[in-house]
Formats: structure tokens, sequence, C-alpha cells
């Protein structure tokens, strides 16, 4: 999946080796710009040898620990870099999302109500549990100047993001395929609606899918605010409904909007039916989208009508070279 054009990019515009290899595996790096496979390309030696020097410096960095009231965590390499803050693997069988700037601990703050509500929630609707990932310890109040962490279930093996998947399919998805992924998404994000939270930043990154067992995990819960309630931030890499960028409160429709807008962006340009269902959900007024509840039963219809009876359909990741 990755190109020798992505990988000299990737390493020629690393900011640290932390945030190059939380995106990106050394060795399949390593294998793409290895200067046999690239005879006479001398950016991609230069890159190779920059890549080499980067991932000693990663190697030799010290390894951190982060503290709790009752353990010790120890953060042994980064696995995944959002907006807010960086996830480490650890020693143990945990991930340790630690915010990057102490300025933002506000939005782990925000993460931790977010994910206890919707962890009520499902004890009371255990159907939806595996939608949402677990909170399992928090770094609790700290000092002024310190990060503010939490600890969590590691959602890992065998898990991809959806924007993983997205370059994987440079010509969009097959609707039979983002058809199951989609129905799990409306289902989580009706759940946490239910349960009083709005996500407030669905964007691919923050889906974890699992192709083999059809698997869908809303992550990134920083922006999460309660129905109703302002926005607490935004990035300005993301584009939001028209009410995040008035400053206008965030609701359910605010979500509703978002997820979408992702799946405009991800299924293939002639799924026209399922592209006209997503434009359906994007008016400007939030008054004016449907709820998305509602939307579960709309969408199984849509898809009875292309599909017929709903039978299981594999996802196969393509392999591509450099």
């Amino acid at each position: 999946m990755l190109t020798r054009e992505d990988a000299m990019k990737a390493v020629e515009d690393a900011a640290d080796p932390a945030a190059l290899f939380a995106r990106h595996r050394y060795r399949e790096l390593a294998a793409v710009l290895h200067p046999d496979r690239n005879p006479g390309d001398a950016r991609a030696h230069r890159a190779a040898a920059m890549l080499n020097r980067l991932h000693d410096e990663w190697k030799r960095s010290r390894r951190q620990t982060v503290t709790t009231a009752t353990s010790a965590y120890t953060l042994v390499a980064p696995h995944a870099v959002g907006s807010v803050a960086t996830t480490y693997r650890t020693t143990g069988p945990h991930l340790v999302k630690l915010v990057r700037d102490p300025a933002l601990n506000p939005l782990i703050h925000a993460e931790w109500e977010a994910l206890r509500a919707l962890d009520g929630f499902t004890e009371r609707h255990r159907w939806l549990r595996p939608y949402y990932p677990r909170l399992l310890d928090t770094s609790g109040p700290v000092a002024r100047g310190d990060r503010a962490f939490s600890v969590l279930d590691p959602l890992v093996d065998g898990f991809l993001t959806l924007a993983d998947i997205g370059k994987a399919f440079p010509g969009g998805l097959d609707g039979r395929d983002y058809a199951w992924m989609h129905r799990r998404l409306l289902r989580a994000v009706a759940g946490a609606h239910r349960a009083g939270v709005v996500h407030g930043h669905l964007t691919a990154d923050n889906v974890l899918v699992h192709p083999a067992q059809h698997g869908i995990v809303v992550v990134g819960w920083s922006f999460a605010v309660e129905d109703g309630a302002l926005p607490l931030a935004a990035d300005k890499s993301v584009h939001y409904p028209p009410e995040v960028h008035k400053g206008l409160p965030m609701t359910a429709a605010t979500d509703v909007h978002m997820l979408h807008s992702l799946m405009l962006e991800l299924l293939a340009p002639d799924e026209t039916r399922q592209r006209q269902f997503a434009e359906g959900c994007l008016q400007d007024i939030p008054a004016h989208r449907p709820e998305a509840v509602d939307l579960l039963d709309e969408y199984d219809e849509l898809l009875a009508d292309l599909y017929g009876p709903r039978t299981f359909r594999p996802f196969i990741i393509p392999e591509t070279g450099a």
C-alpha cells in the first residue's frame, strides 16, 4: 500500500522519530526505500539513510513511565498520532494516550467524561459495547504543566483506520463493502446520542476497522461534548459542519453531518444511490438533518433495494507494491 513517493515524503517531512514511527512501520519504510529496489535514485537513497538515522535515534530514546494513583505504565513506542495526543504501546496489555501539550488537558478530560458515559450506557445496552474503546485508568488531576493521559484497552491486532482503508482503495470503496461499515457506524453514533454524547470529530482517522471480523470501533473522543454544548475545540485540518465553524452548539445532528461527509469521501464515485443517501443528511440547518437512529431503518431499506437479502461479504485489503 505504501508507494516509494509516499515513503520518501514521510521520511523527509518527519518532524521527529516518534511521529514518523507512529504512522509507519520501520520495516515497511525500509523495504520500500532499500537501495537495491531503487538503483540510481539519489532521493530514495538519501531518504533511506535519513530513515536509518531516525530509527537509531528513536531506539536510543529513553522509555518513559507514567503513573496513576494505582499503577505505572512504561511507554514503549508510539502507536498513533492524533489531533490532541499521541497513543503509545506499553510493556503491558494497554495503550496510553498522552496529550502532547498540557494546555490541551481539558480535551483528554472530555474524553474521560464521554467514555465513562458510554461505559455506563453500555452496561444496560451491552450489544453496543464493542463500538467504543474502554477506559481502564487515567492520570487523574495533574500538576500545572504536566500532561494528562488515558489508559485504554489495546485495539491493535487486526485493526486499521478508515483512513488506511481509504488509501488502499484510491478509486473509492464498493458500496457493498462500505455498507457493513456504515451500518455499524450508524449504530455506534445512535448509541452515543442515546447516552447524551456527541462525538464531534468523526473523521476517517477516528474509526477503527477490523476487516476480517467486520468490526468497527469509534475512537478519538477528545472533542466530545454533551448534546447541545458548545465545541471545546476544532482541528483546522478537518471540514466541520456549518454550526461548528460558527461556534454554535454541537448536537447529534453534527455527528450525522460528519458521518455522511465521511461516507461521500470514501465511497466510489459511481455509488450513486448511496451517495444520494449521504447528501440527504448534509443540510446546513442542523434541525433539518435526520437522526441517526431513524437512519438505521432507512439505510437498511436502501441496501435491500440495491442488493437484496443481506449476506456476508468478505472484505479483503488489496496488496499493492511501490
